[in-house]
């Protein structure tokens, strides 16, 4: 794992990801909970525990993604503040929803990384039709709803103040 992914000077950094829908998020964040010191929250697994067969919608998702995130947002700065390195396995795919991301490291004045996963829709749909077939993954998301979702995917800007860590696909 090379420094500017994983490690760090800081005593804890809060690592968000960013990327569509089957661009290899949580995957990222598996190696990432290698790290010393850190805790890995994932918000497939809240999603799974706490509205079991609720999701059927983008407003559903938007509704309980929104309650996970004020629900945690004590909790994780309280582990950062803490000395805890936490890894969010949340989608950072809006400014919207990078603005809580903000807002948890701010709040906790820790450091951050913003891990944008730079994968093009064709690699995601191949993976997503694998992670379909798999059936691993707790949700399954068809082309359609993949193409619904990734509508309101805005790419990180280096003007949005963030420390982005690009992981590029190649396939």
């Amino acid at each position: 794992m090379s420094k500017s992914e994983g490690s760090s000077d800081e005593a804890a950094v809060l690592h968000m990801v960013c990327g569509k829908i089957a661009s290899g998020k949580s995957t990222l964040t598996k190696r990432l909970a290698h790290t010393k010191n850190a805790v890995v929250i994932s918000e497939d697994i809240w999603m799974t525990h706490l509205y079991p067969g609720e999701l059927r919608t983008l407003d559903d998702y938007v509704r309980c993604s929104g309650r996970i995130r004020r629900t945690l947002t004590d909790h994780v700065q309280a582990l950062l503040a803490a000395g805890m390195s936490v890894i969010l396995d949340f989608p950072f795919n809006t400014i919207d929803s990078r603005s809580w991301g903000r807002e948890l490291f701010n709040g906790a004045g820790v450091g951050h990384r913003l891990h944008y996963l730079d994968v093009s829709d064709e690699i995601c749909k191949t993976r997503l039709k694998a992670r379909n077939a798999s059936g691993q993954h707790p949700f399954e998301t068809t082309d359609a709803q993949f193409d619904e979702i990734t509508q309101y995917f805005v790419p990180p800007s280096t003007t949005e103040g963030f420390q982005i860590v690009l992981h590029a696909a190649t396939q």
